[in-house]
């Protein structure tokens, strides 16, 4: 079982101040990077030295209350779940996870942790942004869906139908084969996409699975010998036994950190130090770190995503978890777009937001920057509106409650829904 972190990470010793790439990538994989490289960009605009926003404290308040004002919306009674891809399961009130149960039938709880995990990775990684374009009709239901809810229930009946196994006997599992033979035909199938209901960056979403095969295929030390599966790093982590061990305790940030090393070769974002892929991990000039870690800004949004969504099968199924508030909020276009909405940021030249950004561009790269840091502090207003603490709302009930859904909320009323900046994104950012 792993217990690497059962204190906050700790910051790396560096000799003579100065990384080598791997001890770099190691450093950029830590959520304490996260949080102080997104603090170093939100000093400094607070400073008035940034030359895309500007930093209205007084906003802040007022943010806070949106956010209070859609968790009572949508939890009146602050009973409020962890942010995550289960919660898109639950659309249009089906409980989904009770139907993964039902049919999966009466087995050890680590044989429903795997499917549950198997579930919640090919999931988030099927969920980049499908356009408006898109719907997906849930047949038993004939409720219609679209964005991430369409995308959490179209993946949950391609799981269920076996899509991403490659032994029809057993179904209920995503494995190496069966991601490597992911047909990009047979997915838009799945989805429904057609001329009529086009989606946005279909063959991307196969190409990831298939990556996703590929790697698991090449670290059988992780994902299994023989049948090489993502559950395998709840084996890794808790037990490969058919029973979780009464004593199974794990804090969050080892399960985002095994994510990290197992899969940064699935990204089709080229950063890297000297060959070692960073992810989710982006250049910013104004930015100090030690050694070759210098100048970068990590935030591994995707990865951190399919943490959340992996924390409650691990708890569901007898894991005790701790350490959740090591994870950060997710710097994305709700949330960032809650703090542009309502005036927490504001853009320096307005016509930024007529503009098409890519994901490394200086401005996007603090925007999400500026996100993470304001979140944190954001998270404390919530909780004082609510009444509740930090042990009784961590931040991933923030997000639920939440950040996401007053973004949401906030970009229909002013924009028809869409965020407040034009992003050219690969689906694994935004």
């Amino acid at each position: 079982m792993s217990r690497e972190s059962d204190a906050a990470p700790q910051e790396a010793h560096f000799v003579g101040g100065n990384l080598h790439a791997d001890e770099a990538a190691r450093v950029l994989r830590m959520t304490p990077t996260i949080r102080e490289r997104c603090r170093q960009l939100l000093d400094r605009a607070r400073a008035g030295d940034s030359a895309w926003f500007t930093v209205e404290d007084g906003a802040l308040g007022g943010a806070a209350r949106e956010v209070a004002d859609a968790t009572r919306r949508r939890y009146p009674k602050l009973h409020i779940p962890f942010h995550s891809r289960w919660r898109h399961f639950e659309a249009g009130g089906v409980d989904r996870r009770a139907e993964l149960e039902r049919r999966l039938g009466d087995v050890p709880n680590a044989v429903r942790a795997r499917a549950m995990v198997d579930l919640a990775f090919v999931s988030v990684l099927l969920d980049a942004g499908a356009g408006t374009d898109w719907k997906y009709t849930e047949p038993a239901t004939g409720q219609t869906f679209t964005r991430s809810e369409g995308l959490g229930v179209a993946s949950f009946h391609a799981f269920c139908s076996g899509m991403f196994s490659s032994d029809k006997d057993h179904p209920l599992q995503a494995d190496a084969d069966g991601l490597r033979a992911l047909l990009t035909d047979h997915l838009g199938a799945a989805f429904q996409v057609g001329p009529a209901n086009p989606m946005v960056g279909l063959e991307g979403r196969a190409v990831l699975l298939r990556r996703l095969g590929e790697v698991m295929r090449e670290q059988p030390e992780v994902f299994g010998q023989e049948l090489p599966r993502p559950a395998g790093i709840f084996d890794l982590i808790v037990a490969p036994a058919p029973t979780v061990p009464a004593t199974a305790d794990v804090a969050a940030h080892d399960i985002l950190s095994q994510v990290l090393l197992t899969c940064s070769g699935i990204w089709p974002a080229g950063n890297a130090i000297d060959g070692v892929p960073l992810g989710d991990c982006w250049r910013h000039p104004a930015v100090r770190g030690e050694g070759l870690s210098d100048g970068w800004v990590p935030f591994h949004k995707l990865s951190q995503w399919l943490t959340y969504s992996l924390l409650e099968p691990f708890a569901w199924n007898g894991v005790t978890l701790h350490g959740v508030d090591q994870l950060t909020a997710l710097p994305e276009y709700r949330n960032g777009g809650l703090l542009l909405d309502s005036g927490v940021l504001r853009l320096r030249d307005r016509d930024a937001a007529q503009r098409v950004w890519k994901a490394g561009d200086e401005l996007i790269v603090e925007w999400r920057a500026l996100t993470v840091a304001l979140l944190d502090e954001l998270a404390v207003e919530v909780r004082s509106l609510l009444h509740l603490d930090a042990r009784r709302m961590p931040l991933a009930c923030v997000l639920e409650g939440g950040t996401w859904a007053a973004g949401r909320e906030l970009a229909q009323k002013q924009r028809g829904g869409l965020p407040p900046l034009h992003v050219a994104s690969d689906g694994t950012v935004f």
